[in-house]
């Protein structure tokens, strides 16, 4: 009888791998499966947010309608950043040219 099979009654899913021993290495329980996930984040939602998911297949024309209106939203934000940018810009040259004046007529 080896050392193994004499100790293999000690603890189901207990041993030294080589990452230590922090006994949740041993003791995961493998990945929730993703209709379990769907199920979880559609109850949460509805919970918080009165929101519902939907389980069904997007049609050609629903994807577009999403995918376009990504897009719209994307480009709004895009536009906001650039005016933004273009303004701060603005007022850092203005806020320069003023101390380059004041250091010059001294």
């Amino acid at each position: 009888m080896s050392w193994v099979d004499r100790n293999a009654d000690i603890a189901p899913g207990f041993g030294y791998i080589g990452f230590g021993n922090n006994q949740s290495v041993f003791n995961r329980r493998s990945k929730m499966p993703f209709s379990e996930i769907k199920e979880k984040l559609h109850s949460e939602t509805h919970l918080h947010y009165k929101l519902d998911f939907l389980h069904c297949e997007l049609t050609e024309t629903d994807r577009a309608f999403i995918k376009n209106k990504i897009k719209k939203q994307e480009r709004k934000v895009v536009f906001k950043t650039r005016v933004l940018s273009v303004v701060l810009a603005m007022m850092v040259a203005v806020v320069a040219y003023y101390l380059i004046i004041q250091i010059m007529s001294r």
